[in-house]
């Protein structure tokens, strides 16, 4: 029984440090940008690139703990590729899913389906452990590009076809690259690829945030920041070199913590949609 108690008090010890971390960055973050220092969100969106199958809330906490970390997976995910965890290694702190059985059900077996349904959500604190604080086998590196995202333009082109909106192209935009319009989005031509890519999944956001019956809409300040936000992330995660423009453009409201969570994690979602639909990645790694 005691033994029990010492587990649970350590598992809430856990939780508490982990929303601790979130909390702080999170602070730390709205006070940058309130200064109007865009560099610890572009730092921030940077981390969500390499790591867009995670939530923001592990993204943040990994980004809290370990801002140079490339590649991170639990202490047997590692073994089962052929890595070891150093000795002496500490490791960072996410959350993870797990399901519980609803006791509720148990008194009445013949409601439960059996499925993830009669099953309630919980979230466990756990560690990772990023690649540098490993060794043994060398691990495959992914391909990237640097400056052409070659197939991966076709690829977000037929994303855009598939998900009902239209792609057009025009000699005059005036001093826009693009623009969307509810189904719609029309590209200025004979922009160089990146550009063309960067644009594309720009207007793809404001297509899945800021259109439709669901979309958020907000203020413009609001709905180009998410939309720039999301192409970062996606530009970035596939190779492409995104300077200090998306830097310069990058400007999150005035440090309200409520509202910056709530963009982070809109921004996350959309940047993995279309980065799932995009990449062949099966890595074992992610998805927490």
């Amino acid at each position: 029984m005691a033994q029990q108690i010492e587990s649970t008090n350590r598992a809430a010890e856990k939780r508490r440090q982990a929303k601790s971390l979130i909390d702080g960055a999170l602070n730390d973050l709205a006070a940058a940008l309130e200064q109007g220092k865009s560099q610890t969100l572009v730092a921030y969106l940077a981390a969500m690139a390499k790591f867009h199958r995670y939530s923001f809330g592990n993204v943040l906490l990994i980004a809290a703990q370990r801002p140079d970390a490339r590649r991170v997976a639990g202490y047997r995910t590692w073994q089962q590729l052929g890595r070891q965890v150093k000795h002496g290694e500490k490791g960072i702190l996410i959350f993870a899913p797990m399901f519980l059985k609803n006791r509720a059900d148990e008194s009445s077996p013949e409601t439960s389906t059996g499925d993830e349904s009669d099953k309630l959500l919980r979230f466990r604190v756990v560690h990772v452990f990023d690649e540098s604080q490993t060794e043994g086998e060398p691990l495959a590196e992914h391909a990237t590009v640097n400056g052409d995202p070659a197939g991966f333009a076709d690829k977000l082109k037929k994303f855009a076809a598939e998900s009902g909106i239209v792609v057009e192209y025009s000699p005059d935009l005036g001093s826009a690259h693009g623009y969307s319009h509810g189904g719609r989005i029309v590209l200025r031509d004979k922009l160089l690829p990146a550009e063309a890519f960067s644009t594309l999944a720009h207007e793809l956001a404001h297509e899945f945030l800021h259109h439709g019956e669901d979309a958020v809409r907000g203020s413009k300040t609001v709905r180009e920041t998410e939309a720039e936000a999301v192409a970062f992330v996606v530009s970035h995660a596939i190779g492409l070199d995104t300077n200090t423009a998306s830097s310069d453009y990058i400007q999150l409201y005035a440090g309200d913590k409520d509202t910056l969570s709530q963009s982070l994690d809109r921004i996350q979602k959309t940047a993995s949609r279309i980065l799932a639909a995009i990449s062949d990645d099966e890595d074992a790694t992610a998805d927490v």
